[in-house]
């Protein structure tokens, strides 16, 4: 295995000598400019190479420099010309930003694509890659077709925005859709550089700040069900509309983990898929390692699609996995313990399933008498849940599952026997209640553990499932108090490895805050045994999984030049007050103070996050996030600071967002926007 922080290679000397070009405007077909950071061989303009793209809204120049650099320059190095785009109204690029994966921008990503193409240093064909928003993104791209775009690398992105994104989970609305909407509001209204944008800078900043309704996350709570709304950018709508090459990489600890194995089982194009044991990060410098040699590995994808070499990439297994081990748990966890194994294709006949019951005295293959449980979950089961989707900012960041014996204790659980042998899983599994619920609005959430023969629980994956969505994703019908229905949770996929000796566990509770906002009501639910089960996808260990090729150690080129001014830091305290019956999550995630040399530029980012909730009371659950960031430079001395707040009532949700912004210590902005939203079945 590799320690990312010890082993990675930075690569100074290059088959090709690398130029930056810091800022180039690029035209959109209605005039607005976007503004592109280019790496490319010195040479190119003579013997024009292929380009990679990346284009996302998370600023070049003082957001994700420290990313860009070393994979940008590294495949520059390596003979391609490679693009980081800022979307319209973002960083330095012109316009206005209006949503999350709106058609607009799209359209100027064809626009770009096309102008890329025809310049004198692009011999004409162009990738396209990305994490997260730029993974995204790369796949509605490529369902458009632009005839240069030849091939994509998505990461930790998704097919199916409504199922499958941070939004909502088995139409359940996630406490993260806040965080992520505070963030996207707060990063939206930062002013671009001055020295770039010129003397109109402050102008298109107040243009942003005016322009920021309507507030997305608000926006997003209100498509509870799946509509049009999330059709739009969902290329599982219409897997044929991508032809161009894929590259679908994602992480088992990240929040995206169902989207690879589900494009590799539906697109029709030349396809791969990659899941290592990783968060929401790069798999040449991710957490839990270990990390792997990606960008080499990603060159012989780019080599092979866009430069038409023979790599030999497409004869290796369509799908390679991660296989995880179980561990002493950990909020923050540097290293994972498993091993690497492929299947030639996806879906593989190498899974066979194995179907155990739900039995009143545990997890067994035969079914046993049925008899019906009772079960009203405390509403602080899912403190030791983590985060929806792990980030790993510089590997504190407490984002993780913790021992699971809490929440499994709040639970309804069901244990197996000691397995009398080693027992590995691939894909989905898959648990089916018979259930009543006296509540016409519920939820389940069903976890899948791992549990040592010290009582120790891992967490191996989980689902969610709102009980009115039990039969349609859009047509939604209240259950009805006391009639026994069936319910099938399909949770997240996953690859583990359940060691002889430890124990298989289901636990089924009807609250799992704050990862989901709870229901308007408490939920007593009535499951049945023996009519209830698991199934879980087994996979027969194969010989070849100890003769794959290694991806050898992380490469990458140099980040760029930084200095500390302030360290950062990452906690994550639970606190309870044992008279109230009050439970207080409050996490921070503090990005420090750094100087960027190149920019002569000092930069500051942090956040802090609250959630509450009371005991008995489901509409007292609440979160607060609040944002700051400043830029400095000489006398240029600018700041915003933001804050959402969310609070529940029977009948809906409030959300009270407030945006300050400042120049030195002159406040040049203030304003507070108020949202109500019903519930709809949630």
């Amino acid at each position: 295995m590799i320690d990312h922080n010890n082993e990675t290679r930075v690569v100074t000397e290059f088959p090709h000598k690398v130029r930056e070009i810091e800022h180039v405007w690029v035209p959109m077909s209605d005039g607005t400019r976007l503004s592109a950071r280019i790496w490319m061989p010195e040479d190119a303009e003579d013997r024009p190479v292929p380009a990679i793209l990346e284009y996302i809204p998370y600023r070049k120049r003082d957001g994700t420099r420290a990313w860009d650099d070393p994979r940008h320059r590294y495949w520059a190095g390596h003979g391609y010309a490679c693009i980081r785009l800022d979307i319209r109204g973002t960083g330095e690029s012109e316009g206005l930003i209006t949503g999350e994966y709106v058609l607009q921008e799209q359209d100027d990503a064809v626009d770009a694509i096309a102008w890329f193409a025809e310049q004198p240093w692009c011999d004409g064909n162009v990738g396209m890659t990305g994490i997260s928003w730029g993974g995204f993104n790369s796949l509605q791209v490529a369902a458009r077709r632009p005839p240069a775009l030849k091939a994509i690398i998505t990461h930790c992105s998704t097919d199916d925005r409504y199922t499958d994104d941070i939004h909502i989970m088995g139409a359940v609305p996630l406490v993260e859709n806040f965080f992520w909407g505070s963030a996207f509001f707060h990063i939206m209204a930062r002013p671009g550089d001055p020295e770039i944008q010129g003397e109109g800078w402050r102008k298109q900043w107040m243009e942003r700040l005016e322009n920021q309704e309507p507030v997305v996350a608000t926006e997003w709570l209100q498509h509870t069900r799946r509509d049009d709304y999330w059709k739009l950018g969902s290329v599982n709508e219409n897997y044929d509309d991508i032809t161009c090459a894929v590259y679908a990489v994602g992480g088992w600890n990240d929040g995206y983990s169902n989207a690879v194995p589900r494009m590799l089982a539906n697109l029709n194009c030349p396809k791969k898929g990659l899941v290592g044991p990783w968060g929401h990060k790069y798999p040449q410098d991710a957490i839990p390692g270990p990390s792997i040699g990606f960008l080499q590995h990603a060159l012989r994808w780019w080599d092979h699609w866009l430069k038409r070499a023979e790599t030999g990439i497409m004869d290796e297994p369509q799908y390679r996995v991660w296989v995880d081990e179980p561990q002493t748990p950990s909020s923050v966890l540097p290293m994972s313990k498993g091993r690497w194994i492929a299947e030639p294709s996806w879906p593989s006949p190498n899974i066979e399933t194995r179907q155990m019951f739900l039995n009143s005295d545990g997890l067994a293959d035969k079914r046993r008498h049925s008899t019906k449980i009772e079960h009203c979950s405390p509403l602080t089961v899912g403190s030791g849940a983590g985060v929806w989707c792990p980030y790993g900012l510089g590997g504190t960041s407490p984002d993780l599952p913790i021992d699971q014996r809490e929440d499994d204790g709040k639970s309804l659980s069901f244990d197996s026997a000691p397995l009398d042998e080693r027992l590995e899983i691939l894909g989905a599994p898959v648990v089916t209640l018979r259930i009543a619920v006296d509540q016409p609005q519920g939820m389940v959430a069903v976890r899948l553990c791992d549990v040592a023969p010290d009582g120790e629980s891992n967490r191996v994956t989980y689902g969610l499932l709102n009980l009115s969505f039990r039969n349609s994703l859009d047509k939604p019908r209240s259950m009805k108090s006391g009639a026994e229905v069936e319910i099938r949770v399909q949770l997240n996929d996953c690859a583990h490895a359940f060691p002889a000796g430890h124990r298989i566990r289901v636990a089924v509770s009807t609250s799992y805050f704050p990862v989901a906002w709870t229901p308007p009501e408490p939920v007593t639910m009535t499951l049945v045994t023996g009519r209830s089960s698991l199934d879980l996808p087994v996979r027969v260990p194969r010989d070849e999984d100890a003769r794959l090729a290694d991806f050898g150690p992380p490469e990458m080129a140099a980040m760029p030049e930084m200095d500390e001014i302030m360290p950062g830091e990452g906690s994550r305290h639970v606190e309870r007050d044992l008279a109230s019956g009050e439970q207080i999550v409050r996490i921070v995630e503090d990005g420090g103070a750094f100087h960027i040399k190149d920019l002569n530029l000092d930069c500051a980012d942090g956040v802090t996050a609250e959630f509450r909730i009371m005991e008995g009371d489901p509409t007292s659950a609440c979160g607060v996030w609040r944002w700051s960031s400043r830029r400095t430079r000489g006398d240029w001395d600018v700041a915003v600071t933001s804050q959402m707040a969310v609070t529940l009532s029977q009948d809906g949700f409030h959300i009270a967002t407030d945006l300050e912004a400042f120049e030195g210590e002159q406040r040049v902005f203030s304003r507070r926007w108020n949202h109500d939203v019903p519930r709809d079945h949630i």
